[in-house]
Order: C-alpha cells, then sequence, then structure tokens
C-alpha cells in the first residue's frame, strides 16, 4: 500500500508532478481541493469567502483524514495544507511525503501566469507580487521542510525522472 503527499506552495507543480507520478506509478490520484469542491458544491474560492478561512482549513482538514483513508494514491494538497493543525505530522504518519521547493522568483513567474484564479493574488504583480510569496513562503518553509523527501522543483518536468526521484527517497 502506498499513500504519496505531494506538498509545496501555489504554483509549485503539485498537481502536474502528482499526476504524471500517479499514471507512472499506477496509482490514484486526488488532487484535495477538487476533492474539497466535489463534496462541497462550492469552489475553495466561494468556500473562503462565504465562510471565512478558519471554516475552510477545518473542512481542509476533514477532507485530508478521509483522503489519507485510500490505499495506493497518490494526493495533491493545497499550498497551505501542511501548516495547518497536526496536518503535516498526520501526512507524515499515514504515508510518504513529498515538498516540490521552489525559489520565489520561479514561483512568481508560474503563479503570474494563473494569478486570475487566485484571489488572493488578483491584485498582485511584479515586485508586490514577488514580496508576498517571499514573506509567505519563509512562513511556510519549516512546515514544508518537514517531508520525507525534498525535490528541487525549479525546472521539473514531469517524466520518468521524477518517479525514479520519489521512488529511490521511499
Amino acid at each position: 500500500m502506498q499513500r504519496i503527499f505531494f506538498i509545496g506552495y501555489m504554483g509549485a507543480g503539485k498537481t502536474t508532478v502528482g499526476k504524471a507520478f500517479a499514471a507512472q506509478a499506477g496509482l490514484a490520484f486526488i488532487d484535495l481541493d477538487v476533492f474539497i469542491e466535489s463534496h462541497h458544491y462550492r469552489t475553495v474560492r466561494q468556500i473562503f469567502e462565504e465562510k471565512g478561512e478558519a471554516a475552510f482549513r477545518e473542512i481542509e482538514r476533514r477532507a485530508l483524514r478521509e483522503v489519507a483513508g485510500f490505499e495506493d494514491a497518490v494526493i495533491s494538497t493545497g499550498g497551505g495544507t501542511p501548516c495547518f493543525f497536526d496536518n503535516m505530522e498526520f501526512m507524515n504518519a499515514t504515508g510518504t511525503t513529498v515538498y516540490l521547493k521552489v525559489s520565489v522568483d520561479e514561483l512568481a513567474r508560474r503563479v503570474e501566469l494563473n494569478k486570475n484564479a487566485r484571489p488572493i493574488l488578483r491584485d498582485l504583480s511584479g515586485d508586490e507580487l514577488r514580496r508576498f510569496i517571499a514573506r509567505s513562503l519563509s512562513e511556510r518553509t519549516s512546515c514544508y521542510e518537514q517531508a520525507r523527501i525534498i525535490l528541487d522543483a525549479e525546472h521539473m518536468i514531469a517524466d520518468g525522472d521524477i518517479y525514479r526521484q520519489i521512488i529511490g527517497g521511499i
């Protein structure tokens, strides 16, 4: 039985790499945000707007525990998931955690391409966006670095090499 959690900041590639890894490993793929949205009939953005972050984080905590019951699965978490409650300890206890580590500049480049889908970033650009990411990432790094495997995902392409890197670390 395998259960692998991909963690990292938004734009790190958790979903892209997770899907590719799951396909190569013959495992199911679960995106935690999509799981939440399908069970609450609301987007993560709507849940945040309607109920607030504290309520969303509790929903996320419960959803994490539910998907952690699935066997032979790759789970892509939200960027903040490891940093609330005891989620990181829980993921380390129930599976293998993989942190996709990416620099602030690369995260800013990636997020800039899709920032309209991320309400908190919609009005930020350039240096302002980089400063926001740097501050947020520095707050989360201690959580992320508790992962069992840390991969430099700066130039990572979802190919067989990722599969070998992760399998080698398990």
